[in-house]
């Protein structure tokens, strides 16, 4: 399996071979397809910026960097700072509520 920080594990082509599509599948090849996933995305990006998030995510990895050195950081130890920080701000956050 081929792995990334940004999106789950592809499998490879042998192991993809006879299997029918999952509904997740299904949906998310559909959003592609008709373009609703990047308008998702955008409308996504943008309530994230509305709301501070991306400020707040940002500031948090200034200050990592202030305090540990710039040559002492990597974007691998920020990925693993903010993520959970990043994903516990949406319990406080209007991000999904009402537009």
């Amino acid at each position: 399996m081929k792995h990334s920080v940004n999106r789950p594990p592809t499998p490879d082509a042998a192991e993809d071979q006879g299997k029918e599509p999952t509904l997740q599948e299904i949906i998310n090849i559909k959003l592609i397809e008709s373009g609703e996933k990047e308008r998702l995305m955008e409308l996504l990006r943008e309530r994230l910026i509305d709301c501070g998030w991306k400020d707040e995510m940002k500031a948090l990895c200034r200050a990592h960097v202030k305090k540990k050195g710039r040559n002492n950081v990597t974007v691998d130890d920020l990925v693993h700072l903010i993520t959970p920080k990043g994903r516990a701000y949406f319990g406080h956050s209007k991000v999904v509520g009402n537009q």
